[in-house]
């Protein structure tokens, strides 16, 4: 298959080698280049962008750092396995079997990899403004903040902080440092606050300094921000998430039926 070449744009002020890893990494996030595929030779990269060779390996440099692709002197440059993850977010909300996994646990041990949580704060705190608003809390309203990171294969993949109003935390295993059997879905639902429906709002955000440190981020990537209200009886927000992502590792897939 041929490949039309990048076509120059003055507005574009990136430089050669990292307009080159993007389209490279276009090409992977889409699947044109799956998962053990080579990548295309030096060779071709060069004719595709008209660039010199230590351009072409500066950009696959940055793919390597970033866990796209693998390389090793005298071989091709291939595309790693599991380069993207396709996160489901309904499947969140789905109640744990009785072995109290969580459903994104199962999800991935389906595709070989090992997924653990590491607890990170609880607490309470004065929530950012788009917490506070979606908890229906003044200016200066607390609530109890979880901080969690989920790790794949020892991987920082999503770093997770959910608030919950305090006076349905208070007292309840929501304050407790240690995880939550069975999910807090099913905790808020013995509480008498079950679950009801959620509103996801996606949004691509320049990383702050926790999250970058955090995800172990390679680079100027921008990160997959999330932000989960859920709601009870009477529409009562009694849960609010953000959950923030590598934004060039995972990709959201929601799924739609007429009513």
């Amino acid at each position: 298959m041929t490949v039309p070449k990048a076509e120059p744009d003055a507005h574009d002020r990136r430089s050669l080698h990292e307009r080159i890893a993007a389209d490279l990494r276009d090409d992977i996030m889409s699947g044109e280049l799956p998962p053990g595929a080579n990548v295309p030779s030096t060779t071709q990269l060069r004719t595709r962008f008209e660039a010199s060779n230590a351009t072409v390996q500066k950009a696959l440099q940055l793919l390597k750092e970033e866990g796209l692709v693998v390389g090793r002197a005298g071989a091709a440059v291939t595309v790693r396995e599991h380069r993207q993850r396709t996160i489901r977010p309904a499947a969140s909300l789905t109640p744990p079997t009785t072995d109290a996994t969580y459903p994104w646990l199962t999800e991935a041990a389906k595709h070989g990899a090992d997924a653990r949580i590491s607890l990170l704060e609880v607490a309470e705190t004065r929530p950012p403004a788009d917490v506070r608003t979606a908890l229906g809390l003044t200016d200066e309203g607390v609530a109890l903040v979880r901080s969690q990171l989920i790790l794949i294969d020892d991987e920082p993949a999503e770093l997770v902080k959910s608030y919950y109003p305090l006076d349905i935390a208070r007292g309840t295993p929501l304050i407790d440092r240690r995880r939550i059997k069975d999910g807090t879905p099913a905790l808020l639902t013995d509480l008498g606050h079950p679950p009801r429906r959620s509103v996801d709002r996606v949004s691509a955000r320049v990383p702050t300094q926790e999250q970058f440190h955090a995800l172990r981020l390679p680079g100027n990537l921008p990160v997959l921000c999330t932000l989960r209200v859920v709601y009870t009886d009477d529409d009562r927000p009694v849960e609010a998430t953000s959950m923030v992502k590598a934004g060039h590792l995972y990709e959201l897939q929601y799924e739609f039926a007429p009513e």
